[in-house]
């Protein structure tokens, strides 16, 4: 009995043909869950003690830090509980209205991005003024009035300055601190902090920089996707 000959280049053609199917489902179900690189969690972290498996490979969970639960008034004089219960992404600057120095640009920038966005659900951006003393949800009502900053899913909130500037220090690790040599002036941040729904920070930005304000429209699509895929995958 005579066997067919077969090529070098039939054999690799038909080895080609039969690996093919297996290459595309490893690319559909390995490689296509990560197109992209997560983003980086900021703050102290901590070794837990309960583990998750992946590939048969058991991994310890990490805790990650949050931002705690605080409630303040906004700028109808509503009190909010943050982060509310709607499980969204938060924009989150520090400012107060009496402020000279950098604090409109900043604004201007969550104006910007607030107006972008306005219609995704998963995102609200919330600037908190560190000057509790001055600015009185009256005050803050009259700053959007004034500047024009305002939008439906932005928020302005006020509270006591000593719990505020505890907050910030605390949870999301910025300083807030008197200025001896000016008494009207408050020393603070000039970063936007990004939080995902379970209030751990997932980045720094400087709404100074134009680079860092375009990194941030970039990181808040990365981690909307990334709700999303946490979303589906439940």
């Amino acid at each position: 009995m005579q066997f067919p000959k077969f090529t070098v280049k039939k054999v690799l053609i038909l080895v080609t043909i039969l690996a093919f199917p297996g290459f595309l489902y490893w690319m559909l179900t390995v490689k296509g869950k990560n197109r992209y690189k997560s983003l980086s969690f900021f703050g102290p972290k901590q070794v837990a003690n309960t583990f998750h498996t992946k590939r048969g490979v058991q991994i310890p969970d990490t805790l990650y830090h949050t931002v705690r639960d605080f409630t303040l008034l906004n700028q109808d004089s509503v009190a909010f509980t943050f982060p509310a219960k709607t499980h969204r992404i938060s924009v989150v600057n520090f400012f107060y209205t009496r402020c000279t120095v950098f604090c409109t640009t900043m604004n201007k920038q969550v104006h910007y991005l607030a107006k972008k966005y306005q219609r995704n659900s998963l995102l609200q951006f919330v600037s908190i003024s560190v000057d509790g003393g001055h600015d009185s949800p009256t005050a803050l009502r009259s700053y959007q009035q004034t500047t024009g900053f305002r939008s439906t899913n932005w928020s302005l909130r006020t509270g006591q300055q000593p719990e505020v500037a505890e907050l910030a220090k605390q949870s999301f690790l910025v300083d807030v601190l008197p200025d001896p040599a000016q008494p009207t002036t408050i020393i603070h941040s000039s970063m936007l902090v990004l939080l995902d729904p379970q209030k751990r920070i997932r980045g720094y930005y400087d709404s100074l920089s134009k680079e860092q304000m375009e990194k941030l429209d970039d990181e808040l699509k990365v981690l909307i996707n990334e709700e999303l895929r946490t979303r589906t995958d439940r």
